[in-house]
């Protein structure tokens, strides 16, 4: 009972930060960086990689996607070269991402190509915290409804598929990865998910139609729930339980940003092709 008012507590508060951070957009700014920097920190640990370079790719990055979208933003001025840019981080992401998913098959550790050239890191951590910024600031405005509608939705997906999944699970979705997933709670969480999209794009955010949200809805159930699979995978490799232990009852930063760290370039991709 304890540890259950534990966690209740740390996750209001968790949850309480982020909303008031949406209220301008220099708060949500500087929150998606700590974030970034706490999520860096814990994945250094799990991928046991050392030195202080993981701080400096991903505050590089970070600061000149954030820096360049608002500069080209309040001069109204869609800049060719920004464009492609984010573009072409969008498309090594996805990429990454399919390797990542391959290797939720694969009996083997984690890809050595991949750790010794940072790519997992700067295409799958890095970037996503660029593309949480940037579905936050679509269409040239800061639309801190639109971000916290996705993270509505991972909550309801979250929360519905651990209900559903300890009630009625039976079938192990990655027994080797995750024992406790089950085929039933992905498929609760999907399905509540997708419910919740309706009240999103009533009560939220109404700039997206409900079959955009539902769409959303979707990729977030999917690409989350594959998210915290590759994350568990992460954990797995390194022999350790939680990322982190800066979230009581949570774990890590790592732990509770998992889904919208994978599926974000989906979410922004979807958003561009709308």
């Amino acid at each position: 009972m304890k540890e259950s008012y534990k966690r209740l507590i740390s996750g209001i508060i968790y949850t309480l930060i982020f909303i008031v951070s949406l209220e301008t957009y220099l708060s949500f700014t500087i929150l998606t960086f700590i974030f970034g920097i706490i999520c860096c920190y814990e994945f250094n640990k799990i991928s046991q990689q050392k030195g202080k370079s993981i701080y400096v790719f991903f505050s590089i990055i970070y600061l000149y996607y954030s820096y360049a979208e608002f500069y080209f933003n309040s001069l109204n001025d869609s800049n060719s070269f920004f464009n492609d840019s984010k573009d072409t981080l969008l498309i090594i992401s996805i990429f990454l991402s399919l390797f990542l998913m391959r290797d939720l098959f694969s009996s083997k550790n984690l890809s050595k190509f991949l750790i010794k050239k940072y790519l997992n890191f700067i295409f799958y951590l890095a970037s996503s915290f660029v593309f949480i910024y940037l579905i936050a600031n679509f269409d040239g405005k800061f639309n801190p409804s639109l971000i916290l509608g996705c993270f509505i939705l991972i909550w309801f997906n979250d929360s519905f598929a651990y209900f559903v999944g300890k009630k009625f699970g039976k079938q192990k979705l990655f027994y080797s990865i995750s024992p406790h997933k089950t085929v039933e709670g992905f498929l609760g969480g999907l399905f509540f998910c997708c419910l919740s999209a309706s009240l999103v794009s009533r009560f939220v955010n109404n700039t997206l139609s409900t079959s955009e949200w539902l769409m959303i809805a979707v990729i977030i159930s999917v690409f989350g729930t594959l998210g915290d699979l590759i994350e568990s995978k992460f954990k797995r490799v390194s022999n350790v339980k939680d990322s982190g232990r800066i979230i009581p009852g949570h774990g890590g930063m790592l732990d509770r940003l998992d889904s919208i760290i994978f599926a974000s370039p989906y979410i922004y991709l979807f958003l561009k092709l709308s």
